[in-house]
């Protein structure tokens, strides 16, 4: 991923170093599952773990010369530990090491991208209580339906996230799955302990079944939880976008001092982080489709899923992390304009009531086909005039009079009638 959407934390757990850390911290958990168990001396891993290390531009000469990333890296170690370095990756094919080493660069991506998730949390439950009562239109195929409150809307957002961070708990558990248990994964050369052990002290659970390599469904899982995360952000930026239309402009992402919207045109005040992170969710989308590609390898195992994986494991953590921070700010410091969702609420004077108006009707003794067409044909005449207004033409309707009192046309327009409910989705909430 490009340095301009990495963040520290989550950059520095796929980087080559820590990578090759997490290499050497499975290699030296084997030694000290195959010493628990009486294979190797107690000693040798003990001058194992004081002497071993590795040098990444080391790795990458003998690289340049043997093509073999995980011998590169053993042939490095063991210059480091000398003759105790025969005990190292004894039993072991390099999947076992390169596949649980990448379980627990998963397992850290997933808490990192937890504890950003707490923050959006947040920031959208904070904004919902603030606008609990902030009375806005409700669309429906982008055409004015009837009235919610901002509170709302962002009640749906907060649920969503919230369903999201029970899927990367879940998928956690998921990826959180060790392998060594040798060439095609029968412990030809390998005591089944060892994996227990191992894994137990790592952190992970063994595999139930590997081939070669732990099956890549786990993995196309995990991208696919990224892909369902990033398509969420994605709803809230494009929501975001299309109330900060000038002819909409509820909403709007904070334009700070001195920043500018356009070269040529000075006043543009443009949603550029919403249109970023739109942008942000096709790539992990596009991941999730080159993840599922990963699950159909020949037989025990081929390498076509290893150059994918070098790149839409760190590129999907990465862009998911940078995604989730860029929406906690935008939330934060989003700028709302109530009276302007006020004034649009109300154009063509409140034919965003109409369904309240027909139903009043009914229950007044009017057949509901009758009630409809009246109605409509008040609301349809205001339509898209510039002196519309639905609630006067109805006050004058004989049709509707003869069943209504003023005072019951009045209340039909009262937007608190719509919001009634609404505390029992906020409790369940906590907003």
């Amino acid at each position: 991923m490009i340095e301009r959407y990495t963040l520290p934390e989550m950059g520095n757990l796929w980087t080559d170093t820590y990578k090759l850390k997490t290499w050497l911290q499975v290699e030296i958990a084997v030694c000290e599952a195959q010493a628990e168990l009486g294979y190797i001396p107690a000693e040798a891993v003990e001058e194992i773990k004081a002497k071993a290390n590795f040098d990444l531009k080391r790795v990458l000469e003998i690289e340049a010369e043997v093509r073999h990333d995980m011998i590169a890296f053993l042939t490095n170690v063991n210059e480091y530990v000398g003759d105790a370095g025969r005990y190292i990756h004894l039993g072991l094919t390099s999947s076992d090491v390169l596949d649980t080493a990448l379980a627990l660069q998963l397992v850290a991506s997933v808490d990192v991208l937890l504890t950003r998730l707490e923050d959006l949390i947040q920031a959208i439950r904070y904004q919902a209580q603030q606008h609990r009562n902030t009375v806005m239109i409700g669309r429906s195929h982008g055409i004015h339906a009837e009235p919610i409150t901002f509170g709302f809307k962002l009640a749906g957002w907060l649920a969503e996230v919230l369903r999201n961070r029970d899927r990367l708990v879940r998928i956690r558990d998921e990826v959180a799955v060790g392998k060594i248990s040798g060439a095609v994964g029968t412990y030809a050369n390998i005591d089944p302990r060892v994996e227990a052990i191992a894994c137990q002290n790592l952190g992970l659970e063994p595999d139930t079944a590997s081939t070669q390599v732990i099956s890549r469904d786990r993995h196309a899982d995990f991208v696919q939880t990224l892909a369902l995360l990033a398509a969420s952000i994605e709803r809230f930026a494009v929501e975001i976008r299309n109330l900060q239309r000038t002819d909409v402009l509820e909403v709007e992402e904070y334009f700070s001092k001195g920043q500018k919207g356009s070269s040529a045109m000075p006043h543009k005040r443009n949603p550029i982080r919403s249109e970023r992170l739109t942008g942000m969710a096709r790539i992990i989308r596009g991941n999730a489709v080159a993840a599922l590609e990963n699950v159909a390898l020949w037989h025990e195992r081929d390498i076509s899923h290893s150059s994918v994986e070098r790149m839409i494991l760190p590129d999907s953590c990465t862009l998911a992390d940078f995604m989730i921070v860029e929406l906690t700010d935008l939330i934060k410091n989003l700028l709302v304009y109530p009276e302007n969702m006020q004034r649009n609420m109300n154009c063509y004077g409140g034919v965003v009531f109409s369904q309240r108006v027909m139903l009043t009707l009914v229950e007044k003794g009017m057949n509901r086909e009758d009630a409809y067409s009246v109605v409509q044909s008040c609301a349809h005449q205001a339509w898209n005039k510039e002196d519309g207004n639905f609630q006067d033409l109805i006050s004058k309707d004989s049709r509707v009079t003869e069943h209504l009192s003023p005072e019951e046309i009045e209340g039909c327009f009262d937007p608190q009638h719509h919001l009634k409910n609404l505390d029992q989705i906020y409790q369940r909430l906590s907003i």
